[in-house]
């Protein structure tokens, strides 16, 4: 996979490119505050979107470059994130942000900043698990683009029924048994296999419905 340095404000963040042949978008993933590119839903979007027509760019924070376990406040997952989103917006094609958990509310919050075209939001971390009243709604509901909601059915961090009314623009994919990592019970209704790609192939659809409005 083809790798990329960017410098930000807060260190050096790196991207790695799933390159299709003829793109039509670029769709640019974060990851989690628990973990990196490495998460299953987003290796499953860099195999399964670039035949489609859309290079996956997968960021890692600078925070993951350096080596810590830890991530740092939300301003600084920004700052390492607008420079990136920046550096991608010269492919030639709409632009995409998004990413999984803390890196949906990242793409969420920096997405018009970005000259984004859309933002994808992978297991929107909506609340703290067992603390709904601490809600993150207003970052999803506030992104002031399209976007796409990916969340399973199992997911702590806020199922499907738990999203408040979203605006215009904003479309809810719902995986079945899944949960905050899109992963599914050995013995569930749905293998994992089929729970991927539910993920890929809602977001294959909207990742080109929504460049080529971009386009228009």
């Amino acid at each position: 996979m083809e790798q990329r340095t960017v410098a930000t404000e807060a260190g050096d963040a790196r991207i790695g490119f799933a390159r299709a042949e003829r793109p039509l978008a670029v769709l640019a993933l974060g990851h989690g505050a628990g973990g990196g590119v490495e998460a299953r839903d987003l290796q499953a979007l860099a195999a399964a979107l670039p035949p489609l027509g859309v290079t996956v760019a997968l960021v890692e924070q600078p925070w993951r470059v350096a080596g810590r376990r830890v991530a740092p406040a939300p301003k600084t997952l920004d700052l390492g994130w607008l420079p990136v989103a920046a550096h991608l917006a010269g492919e030639g094609v709409p632009l995409l942000v998004g990413g999984r958990s803390a890196g949906a509310r990242v793409a969420c919050r920096t997405g018009r900043r970005s000259g984004a075209a859309g933002i994808l939001a992978l297991a929107f971390p909506l609340h703290p698990p067992g603390k709904p009243e601490r809600s993150r709604a207003e970052e999803l509901t506030g992104a002031g683009l399209p976007v796409l909601v990916v969340q399973g059915l199992r997911d702590p961090f806020g199922r499907p029924e738990e999203f408040p009314g979203l605006p215009a623009g904003t479309e809810l994919v719902a995986v079945p048994g899944a949960d905050h990592g899109f992963a599914v019970p050995r013995r569930g209704s749905v293998t994992q296999e089929e729970a991927l790609a539910v993920v890929t192939a809602a977001v294959g659809d909207w990742a080109l419905r929504t460049a080529a409005a971009a386009r228009e």
